[in-house]
């Protein structure tokens, strides 16, 4: 199952929520305002770095650009629309909203 996050770590606790939820091998993809999760540095790089242990994250580039984040933890994969398309063809999918 495809876990889609779209909402900011620093103002809502979806991100926290959908970990809870994880199965080894779904992948996370963060859009939208979840992509402030991915940043280098931040206080979520522990957790995503965890997460990464068993499952695939993503971010989607466009995202990142509209909210001038260039540095991502590292791991996380950086995709366009194509790839998330692609995601979404291959997996059911659950929005964390």
């Amino acid at each position: 199952m495809l876990h889609t996050i779209n909402k900011s770590p620093f103002e809502s606790s979806t991100l926290e929520t959908c970990i809870r939820f994880l199965q080894p091998g779904d992948p996370v993809l963060f859009i939208e305002d979840g992509v402030y999760a991915v940043q280098a540095g931040n206080r979520f790089a522990g957790l995503l770095e965890n997460t990464m242990k068993d499952n695939p994250v993503y971010a989607l580039q466009p995202d990142l650009a509209a909210r001038g984040i260039t540095a991502v933890t590292g791991g996380v994969k950086n995709i366009d629309y194509e790839s998330f398309v692609e995601l979404v063809e291959e997996h059911q999918v659950n929005s964390w909203l």
